[in-house]
């Protein structure tokens, strides 16, 4: 695999994942450069969302497929917001999210979360045998929000092992440590 499409339009994700797979040869294009329509979210895991976003890019692409599809969890929640992370406060803006994150988590006392990333690499729409890579990155929701980097929920994660929420974190760290960061690593070992 020389080439892959890349199932997003996320010019920050597109960035990331050419400089990762750089190294490797690998160059990663994105789905707008094939006009690929915006794909749904029908499931309630993030696998099968991953995999119906790689499937539904490959039909128009004739090339492997990366797609991922992430969230945060909140165990108290039982997982929620989850797959509905970006659309948590629905039918409401996406700034409502973290409101209604507090909101729901104030009567817990356990506030542990994490956030989750599952990658899927198809090498073409009927592959029996898709590449899954995920990656965990564990912490805490808080109140109040703290630090200005990052988006969604950053502010209120909070990284024990790190004493500041991810939203405080450098980027370049953050780009290192994150739930992505930890899939592609895997990705790229089932790779190799």
């Amino acid at each position: 695999m020389k080439k892959i499409v890349l199932a997003s339009s996320n010019q920050g994700k597109i960035k990331e994942f050419n400089q990762i797979f750089a190294p490797l040869e690998i160059e990663i294009i994105p789905q707008a450069e094939f006009n690929v329509p915006e794909c749904d979210e029908p499931f309630f895991t993030f696998i099968e969302n991953a995999l119906h976003k790689a499937r539904f890019t490959s039909k128009y692409t004739d090339l492997p497929v990366l797609a991922d599809d992430s969230g945060l969890c909140v165990n108290a929640l039982n997982g929620s917001p989850g797959v509905f992370s970006a659309r948590y406060a629905y039918p409401l803006n996406r700034s409502h999210n973290n409101e209604k994150l507090i909101k729901e988590l104030s009567k817990y006392t356990n506030k542990s979360a994490y956030y989750y990333c599952c990658l899927v690499l198809i090498r073409n729409t009927n592959d029996p045998q898709p590449i899954i890579a995920d990656g965990v990155l564990n912490g805490q929701i808080i109140d109040p929000p703290q630090g200005n980097n990052g988006f969604g929920y950053d502010p209120h994660m909070f990284l024990v092992n790190y004493n500041k929420t991810v939203a405080e974190l450098d980027p370049e760290l953050k780009n290192q440590i994150s739930h992505r960061a930890e899939a592609i690593k895997n990705l790229l070992e089932k790779l190799v």
